[in-house]
């Protein structure tokens, strides 16, 4: 008996498509025009599959694979969209789909698709998937790309989204990896739960250890109080370990012991302490040579491993940079008050053209110095320092006899902001100044010693 096959979908030139086509590979084909009428057939055809576009008018996609997951037994779905956007990747992995496919579809593609399907369905038998409480909004909105990679991300995290399996993230330096573990620990059902994130190159090791793994009053010089750790504080969330591949044989010795058996012990104690926090790692470093050379321990390299994400570089998905780009100029400009709405064409070419070595992140820092120098409305090719390491023109870099005070004062606060990445903590601490202070000059473009006089103090 041939396998039946339910196509969801109110064109109907995409259902008559689906229908020639699977006729002939041997499969009995029923249609719907949309959800309601999916679900409405569903138990006289009881079909292994479901192929179903996302946006259709009453009962979405969505919706449909929702309800669909609700009964016993549930055919797989698939899920077609021209629409190929993070949240509806990571929602309809999450919900249970197989698998997320945007048009054009190639037919041979979804031949093999089926097949493998199918062939699953048979093995396994009834397929169970577990729907994670829903992500925060935040988490979902820092990821940009309609890069095929960045699909497969997308993908991966509405999979991860109803287990607690440990997962390594590589990638080179600002690609994101630790935006990728937020979305992962977000989309989960600990969302409510901690997320810690850890720079295991930032401390020594000595302090490392203290904390990720706390310590108990007199361990050692200046440990006055017991402090618990990371791995404690993280709860049943999750704990981050950014730069894996720069931490010490010793402390990875450590990490295998709470990886492989949830349990640690505090600096100075005897007494074991238990985990319940999900471990995602991530390096820029090749660790199968740090294997090789020693420096990494492959029994910890194969335990962090069990799912692995693979962050393509900004360089490899040129096609993502002006979508990240006005995603990252609105968020930026937000933040620093600025009413920067958009970038001019030259602007736009002179991204694309850049192969961005420091990734997403240097692009985020290219945006807010740009925001920060930028007059009007439309950030232009001269607010860009793309590869340099100047962060405003030279007419702001130094001040000649005639300038007037303000002027002088406010190119400062630019310099200043633009040379701290617009991290507005560390430029107000730069400047003497508070925050709401810097905010006011920002977004009125006075000077810093009018503000002074106002609030009487300077503080």
């Amino acid at each position: 008996m041939s396998a039946r096959i339910l196509v969801v979908d109110d064109d109907a030139s995409i259902r008559e498509t689906f229908e020639r086509h699977l006729s002939r590979s041997g499969y009995t084909v029923h249609l719907a025009g949309d959800g309601q009428q999916a679900l409405s057939l569903l138990a006289e055809v009881d079909p292994a599959l479901i192929i179903t576009d996302v946006r259709m008018p009453g009962l979405d996609g969505l919706e449909l694979l929702r309800r669909v997951r609700e009964g016993a037994d549930p055919p797989d779905v698939l899920v077609i969209t021209a629409h190929d956007d993070m949240r509806s990747a990571i929602e309809a992995m999450r919900a249970g789909a197989y698998d997320y496919l945007v048009k054009p579809l190639d037919l041979d593609e979804i031949d093999l698709l089926i097949q493998r399907c199918l062939s699953e369905r048979a093995l396994r038998g009834r397929i169970q998937r577990q729907t994670a409480a829903a992500a925060e909004t935040h988490a979902l909105d820092r990821l940009v790309g309609r890069h095929p990679r960045m699909i497969e991300i997308y993908k991966m995290i509405g999979m991860l989204a109803g287990n607690r399996a440990t997962v390594l993230v590589r990638g080179e330096t600002g690609t994101g990896k630790e935006r990728i573990a937020r979305a992962i620990h977000f989309n989960s059902p600990a969302a409510a739960e901690p997320f810690i994130a850890v720079n295991c190159s930032a401390l020594a090791e000595t302090l490392l250890e203290s904390e990720l793994f706390g310590h108990v009053r007199g361990a050692f010089t200046g440990a006055v109080a017991s402090r618990r750790g990371c791995f404690e504080l993280a709860g049943a969330g999750t704990i981050f370990l950014d730069e894996i591949g720069d931490t010490s044989p010793g402390l990875q010795a450590k990490l295998l012991r709470v990886v492989e058996t949830r349990e640690f012990y505090p600096v100075g104690s005897e007494r074991p302490r238990q985990s319940q926090a999900r471990v995602i790692a991530a390096t820029h470093r090749p660790l199968e040579a740090l294997v090789q050379s020693g420096r990494f321990r492959e029994d910890l390299y194969f335990r962090l491993k069990v799912v692995e994400i693979a962050v393509p570089p900004l360089r490899e998905r040129p096609e993502d940079v002006p979508l990240l780009a006005a995603h990252l100029l609105a968020r930026v400009a937000g933040e620093l008050h600025r009413d920067v709405r958009a970038l001019s064409d030259e602007a736009l070419r002179e991204l694309a053209r850049y192969d961005w070595p420091g990734n997403v992140r240097e692009l985020e820092n290219a945006l807010t110095r740009a925001a920060v120098l930028a007059r009007g409305p439309v950030v232009g090719v001269e607010h860009l320092a793309l590869g340099r390491s100047a962060a405003v023109p030279d007419s702001v870099e130094t001040a000649t006899v005639g300038d007037r005070l303000d002027d002088v004062e406010r190119a400062h606060v630019l310099r200043v902001m633009a040379r701290t990445g617009g991290n507005k903590r560390q430029a107000a601490r730069l400047l003497g100044i508070s925050r709401p202070r810097l905010d006011r000059l920002l977004a009125e473009g006075g000077s810093v010693a009018s503000d002074r006089d106002h609030d009487g103090n300077g503080a």
